[in-house]
């Protein structure tokens, strides 16, 4: 039986680099997938390249390339990535350019589009699924809106000779599967298979929270060597049959553990878990560890997909100001408390306008609250954090103004004032009809 091996170089945009340099030069794999695009990213991107049309992709795209288009080419690897993020073509050649400079013209780089959709949407009625409202009501706070393309585009490319595809918003398990369609052959009304081959894109997508990262408690869940954490390697068989492993020698661990986690992770329904390709059904799904730092998995199924295209909406929701301050030393919680207390009354007095705020002492009740912090001895030191919501930049910036002048009109010794004021993009969703999102493939020689 024919099999391929995927390594995952990266599970977010800000991801290591080097293990994914250790997949490409010793984890004998013929597809490298780098995953980096998170909900908000994509909004992010928007408006970067609103303020510039050659930019709007990963920040870490050119050097991420540099270090394994080399290696890649050298060896067949052919990646695939959406770090295109809101621009895949401007990537695309960056790419070529990157590629060019490299000595490496010879290199088909195909930018996927069509996952903007945001004309289609933001004077419809579509609902939103988060929050009370429509798209149409969000007027024009609205930045972007992108539909999750599935992996259908993205294995066109590779069957047209592509060694590096670049995508915009995809599912993440579609990374993973387009290889193996492309591989495989396999159609694309073919549920079980397409269902088994989205339980190891789930389980290849974040990289590293499968090989020990995301995972380690100290005397709980032990992981080796996590400063040079080993990112995973999917061997998948023609069959939709898998092995999760990665380099030896490489830090972390595969584990039965380690998969079952991440299996759960982010899934709202084992059942019913929908994805552009089909609905996958983790529910029969079987683990199993067959060796150190390999394990299998089996058992995945899928049904046909839905009629309807998952779209990301970002949107310009406020701003937030914030302040925090140290205190240390005896007494350092009776003094941050009352540094809150006096800033509390402060907003008020001045009259901050302010629709949501939060008074935490980091350390003691910032996560659990105060009922739990109660029941804890009082620590050495403690910090502050003030955070509000507000309308306008303006009234954002005075929440930190008031945590900084605790420095000479607050509490005994406070030390290490910080303040900051930022627009929030926050992310909805729609469902859109999905012959309304229109893939297409664009290459670019090097």
């Amino acid at each position: 039986m024919r099999s391929i091996r995927i390594g995952s170089g990266a599970g977010y945009s800000g991801d290591r680099i080097e293990p994914a340099v250790e997949l490409a030069k010793h984890g004998d794999i013929q597809y490298l997938v780098f995953e980096c695009l998170g909900e908000r990213t994509v909004a992010l991107a928007q408006q970067a390249r609103m303020k510039n049309p050659d930019s709007g992709f990963d920040p870490l795209l050119e050097e991420r390339m540099r270090a394994v288009l080399p290696i890649c080419a050298a060896k067949g690897i052919k990646l695939v990535t959406n770090m295109g993020a809101a621009n895949p073509v401007a990537a695309a050649r960056k790419t070529a350019e990157i590629a060019r400079s490299l000595g490496l013209s010879s290199l088909k780089i195909a930018a996927v589009t069509g996952d903007d959709v945001l004309e289609a949407c933001k004077d419809s009625d579509l609902p939103l699924l988060e929050i009370d409202g429509t798209m149409r009501q969000l007027g024009n706070r609205v930045l972007s809106a992108n539909a999750y393309l599935g992996a259908a585009p993205m294995a066109e490319a590779l069957n047209a000779g592509a060694d590096v595809v670049i995508t915009g918003r995809a599912s993440d398990p579609a990374l993973f599967l387009a290889p193996m369609i492309h591989a495989f052959g396999w159609a694309m009304d073919d549920w079980n298979l397409l269902g088994q081959g989205t339980v190891a894109g789930h389980l290849l997508e974040c990289a590293g929270q499968i090989t020990g990262g995301y995972f380690a408690d100290p005397g709980f869940k032990d992981v080796q060597g996590l400063a040079r954490l080993g990112f995973p390697i999917g061997e998948v068989g023609e069959d939709g049959s898998l092995v999760i492993t990665k380099v030896q020698g490489s830090g972390g661990a595969v584990t039965a553990a380690t998969c079952k986690e991440q299996l759960l992770y982010e899934v709202h329904d084992p059942q019913r878990y929908i994805q552009p390709d089909v609905v996958a059904d983790f529910s029969d799904v079987k683990i199993e560890q067959i060796a150190p730092d390999r394990v299998r998995v089996s058992g995945g199924r899928g049904t046909q997909r839905t009629a309807t295209l998952k779209v990301s909406v970002g949107y310009v929701d406020g701003y937030i100001g914030e302040g925090q301050i140290s205190y240390a030393g005896p007494g350092a919680v009776a003094r941050g408390r009352l540094a809150l207390d006096i800033v509390r009354e402060r907003l008020q007095l001045t009259g901050v306008a302010t629709s949501e705020t939060r008074f935490d002492l980091i350390g003691i009740d910032s996560l659990h609250g105060a009922e739990l912090a109660t029941r804890a001895n009082d620590p050495y030191e403690v910090r502050i954090r003030v955070t509000g919501r507000t309308e306008s930049f303006r009234e954002a910036v005075r929440i930190g103004n008031e945590v900084e002048t605790l420095y000479t009109n607050g509490p005994a010794a406070g030390g290490g004032a910080t303040k900051s004021a930022r627009e929030v993009v926050a992310v909805a969703s729609v469902l859109l009809p999905r012959d309304l999102a229109t893939p297409s493939i664009r290459f670019v020689e090097a």
